[in-house]
Order: C-alpha cells, then sequence, then structure tokens
C-alpha cells in the first residue's frame, strides 16, 4: 500500500507498508519512508529526483511510521518478528541529519523486539561524518540488526556515474567502511544491482575490493519507472544474460539474494522513488503498472 502525506509546507511525500509473501504480518512487515522531499541525485532510472525542495524534519519522519503503526498497533506495540523500517522511499538519506535522531530514539517509540533498520545509500563522498556517527548508532543499539546497503548497480566506473551523477565513494572506501560496519557482528553489508543492459557486473573486480564473508550481493530488476522509461534502461531480470551475471557471482563465492517482488509492486508504483506523483505530473505511465483511485485517509 503507498500513502501519500502532505508536510505542513504542503509539499508530498510518498510512504509504503508491505508484506513479503507467503509470510504474515506476525511475521514479516515492511515500511519504507522517505527522507528528503524529492531527491538531488537523480539517479537515471528513479523517479523521485524529478525535483528537490529539501530535508524533512525528524518529526516529518516519524510521522510516516507513526501513522502506519498506529493504524495495526495502536499501543504501538509491535508483535512481529521482522519489523523493518527502510529509510529508502524518497530521498538519500545521509544528506539528512535528522536520520540520525529518528535512529536513535525508534527504540524508545515503540515496543518492537524485531525492529530492523534497513537504510540505502550511493554513499555520497561529502557525508563522512555522517557515516562516522552511523556506525557509532549501530554499534551502541543495533549491534546485531541492522541492515545497510549501498546501491551500486555497476562494476564499470563509467557507467556507475552516468546511472548515478553525483560524487561519491569509490569501491575501495565503500570496502573499508563495510568492513568496519560488520565487524560488530550482525547482518553482512548489502551491494544492490539492479541488473541492467549496459551496466557491466565483473565478479572479478568485485573480489578486489569485497570479501564474501562480510558482504553479500542483492540482485534486482530495473523497476518499470517513467525515468527508466526515459533513459531506456532495460532490465535483465529475468533474461538469460542476468542469469549468466548471478552464476558468476555465486561462483566468485558470493552469496546472492535474487529479490524480485511481487508483481503488485509495479502495478501500484510502491517499489520505487516517487512514481505516483510522477504520474499525477506527467499522466505517463509505465509498461506493467496501472493506477488506482485514490482515497483520502484520516
Amino acid at each position: 500500500m503507498v500513502y501519500i502525506g502532505e508536510t505542513g509546507k504542503g509539499n508530498s511525500i510518498e510512504f509504503v507498508e508491505s508484506l513479503q509473501p507467503p509470510f504474515p504480518i506476525e511475521e514479516k512487515w515492511i515500511l519504507t519512508v522517505s527522507t528528503l522531499k524529492g531527491c538531488p541525485v537523480r539517479c537515471r532510472f528513479c523517479d523521485a529526483g524529478g525535483f528537490y525542495k529539501g530535508i524533512l524534519t525528524k518529526d516529518e519522519i516519524i510521522s510516516q511510521v507513526d501513522y502506519l503503526v498506529t493504524r495495526r498497533f495502536p499501543e504501538k506495540k509491535v508483535p512481529v518478528k521482522k519489523f523493518k523500517i527502510q529509510f529508502a522511499r524518497m530521498g538519500e538519506p545521509s544528506f539528512n541529519q535528522n536520520v540520525l535522531e529518528v535512529l536513535e530514539c525508534l527504540p524508545e517509540l515503540y515496543d518492537a523486539p524485531g525492529l530492523i533498520p534497513s537504510f540505502s545509500t550511493v554513499a555520497p563522498a561529502s557525508r563522512h561524518d555522517f557515516f562516522e556517527r552511523l556506525l557509532e548508532i549501530k554499534n551502541l543499539q543495533y549491534a546485531r540488526n541492522f541492515q545497510l546497503q549501498f546501491s551500486v548497480h555497476s562494476t564499470d566506473d563509467q557507467a556507475r556515474d552516468w546511472l548515478i551523477p553525483v560524487k561519491k565513494w569509490s569501491f575501495e572506501e565503500i570496502a573499508a567502511y563495510g568492513r568496519r560496519f560488520a565487524d560488530g557482528g550482525g547482518k553482512k553489508i548489502t551491494l544492490s544491482f539492479a541488473l541492467a543492459e549496459g551496466l557491466p557486473v565483473d565478479p572479478n573486480l568485485l573480489s578486489k575490493c569485497f570479501s564474501p564473508d562480510a558482504f553479500l550481493i542483492k540482485i534486482t530488476p530495473v523497476n518499470p519507472t517513467i525515468q527508466a522509461a526515459r533513459n531506456r534502461i532495460s532490465s535483465l531480470v529475468p533474461h538469460p544474460d542476468g542469469e549468466r551475471i548471478i552464476s558468476s557471482l555465486r561462483g566468485a563465492g558470493y552469496e546472492v539474494v535474487l529479490s524480485i517482488g511481487e508483481l503488485e509492486e509495479n502495478r501500484i508504483g510502491s517499489n520505487c522513488g516517487m512514481y505516483i506523483a510522477a504520474y499525477e505530473k506527467t499522466r505517463q505511465l509505465t509498461g506493467g503498472s496501472y493506477t488506482y483511485k485514490l482515497k483520502r485517509l484520516s
């Protein structure tokens, strides 16, 4: 379910709740929240980059979580084994210092033993202090229950720079930080690749920096967004070329998670960026998508 909220200044933000079939909500419940009003990174296949109007406050981020939690669990007791909160709907989260304050206070706001924060980033080069503080918070409050994901998408520097047009950490810098993050125990660091035609993925280059002991690979399709269609980015999942890449990564010793998701996500635009806002602005549908009538909720 995709929700559209409005800030006090009239900016629209989107946030999502989802399940992962066949698991019921008692087993796994995923909330995906926005941290920025739009995004300045402008990744070539993300619909969040069409505008940028600044950061969300701590309260504006928490209000997204609070709205979804209290609709199902009014007393803020969340009896879910894996209660994942992803800072990944709209905006590069490391550009907002308030995200750190949210992470610090979440365990106090909800009685949720299964809480797992999930942080997805392109690793902007200018946010060193943010990531150092993130590491401190993880070690203090989420030693074994924090999911860190780097959106990489290609091992070719030129292709990666085209896809993610912002100055960012090199593979060596990501690897050095990831090793420190993983040293405290807990989950492996995730390297995320949306496999696409023209975006090379070379296991030999990955192996030079990223040990399979500390890093795993997450493979996803390219979601059917307006920007992906506009930039003619063709997914290699499912496709024989994509299968060959996955096989070669496993052959290099990596744990590979193939995350395709439900087709329903494509149809309602719940899986990437600001699809609904982009559709409302352009009235341009992407392949495999359709719209629902909007329903106003209190």
